[in-house]
This record gives structure tokens, C-alpha cells and sequence, in this order.
């Protein structure tokens, strides 16, 4: 097993989750990995990246939806990949690029169950970042200069997607604080404060860790 650290960050639409997630990595000398992991899995599984896009933390049922999509699938071709419905064939293709890099390099990785996927791994620290509901509307008019009415729908959408791409992959509930070694309200301490918090219990652990 790698000695590697990897924090994997859960949060709430708004929440300046990949904020956080930047901040942390350069704090730690490590690269932060969201979309960039998309690319990286698209690479691995040979799967076009586009369909990593259209897929991105968002699960389907549609049996029907996931035959269309199949056709613009390429590689990935063991008989046991055909036989498996696209979006699972993305998931798997994520999973296995995250366990892939924590085995390659300390990261940070915003979202896409790395929680889940490294549950054995014993340098994993998991966070979920949470805000008031006011803050993360806020957070989302800015980025996206939208209205409110507007970005209380973007964040409610938007968690709901990710709550459902996790709670059917993983075997753990999205949000639920037993689910994370760290749970924490952005806007009780600020995105600089969330980070400090984070250095501290990663620090704390790892060198309970060694003793």
C-alpha cells in the first residue's frame, strides 16, 4: 500500500468545495484533481471524454439511454465491460483512475466518490464541505452572474444529481456526517479557515498515524 496522502472532498453546490480543494493542494505542495480527473479516466479506459462529461456525477437508469450511449463507447472491450451499461462502465473507469493515482502521487480529488473508491486506503482523509444556504446562493451568483432565483435552482439541482450518483454507487449516504472523517460549515469559518481546519486534523492524523 502507497503512503500517499489523499484528501477527498465531498460539498454542497456552492460551498466553494473546489476553492477549498485548490487552496489545500497548494498549501500541501499536491495536485487538485475534479475535471481534471475526467480526462485522466478518459485516457486510462480509452472511452471518449465527452461521455465523461455528459456523465459527470450524474447516474441513469435508463437502460434504453445507456444502448444509445454505447454506440460512441470505444475500447473498454473485455467481455465483461460490453456486457455493463455505460454509466457504469464511466464509474468504473473513475474508480479505477482514482485508486491508480493514490497509489501515484499524495492529491487532493474533489467529488466523484474518491471517498468511496479509497475506503481502504488508511492515508485517506475525507471532508465534506457544507455552507448556509444564503452563502451558497450567494457563491453562485457571483460565479455564474446569475439571478437568485436562478442559483437556488442551479444549487438544488445540483445536489440532488450528486446525492443520487453517490447514494447509487457507494454504500454510504451523500452528506450524512458518518460518511467522512470531517464535516464542516463554510461559512462558519471562512474558505481560508476551512483549509487552516483541514491542514490541522490531516497533520493530527498522520502523525497519529506513524506512532
Amino acid at each position: 500500500m502507497s503512503e500517499n496522502l489523499v484528501v477527498a472532498i465531498g460539498r454542497q453546490c456552492g460551498s466553494s468545495g473546489k476553492i477549498i480543494g485548490d487552496k489545500l493542494a497548494k498549501a500541501l505542495g499536491i495536485k487538485c484533481y475534479d475535471k481534471e480527473l475526467l480526462a485522466l479516466a478518459a485516457k486510462n479506459s480509452g472511452l471518449c471524454e465527452e461521455l465523461f462529461q455528459t456523465h459527470d456525477e450524474k447516474p441513469t437508469n435508463s437502460f434504453l439511454y445507456s444502448l444509445v450511449m454505447d454506440t460512441y463507447s470505444v475500447g473498454l472491450s473485455s467481455s465483461g465491460y460490453m456486457d455493463m451499461p455505460i454509466n457504469h462502465k464511466i464509474f468504473l473507469a473513475q474508480f479505477d483512475t482514482i485508486k491508480k493515482l493514490a497509489e501515484e502521487e499524495s492529491c487532493v480529488i474533489v467529488g466523484r466518490c474518491a471517498d468511496y473508491a479509497l475506503a481502504d486506503n488508511p492515508n485517506l482523509v475525507s471532508i465534506f464541505i457544507t455552507a448556509d444556504d444564503k452563502d451558497k446562493i450567494q457563491s453562485l451568483k457571483d460565479l455564474y452572474q446569475i439571478d437568485e432565483g436562478k442559483a437556488k435552482e442551479v444549487m438544488v439541482k445540483t445536489d440532488k444529481k450528486r446525492s443520487s450518483y453517490y447514494n447509487y454507487y457507494a454504500n454510504k449516504k451523500w452528506g450524512d456526517v458518518r460518511s467522512y472523517d470531517l464535516c464542516i460549515n463554510r461559512s462558519a469559518i471562512g474558505v481560508d479557515g476551512t483549509v487552516d481546519l483541514i491542514l490541522k486534523y490531516v497533520d493530527v492524523k498522520m502523525k497519529g498515524k506513524n506512532k
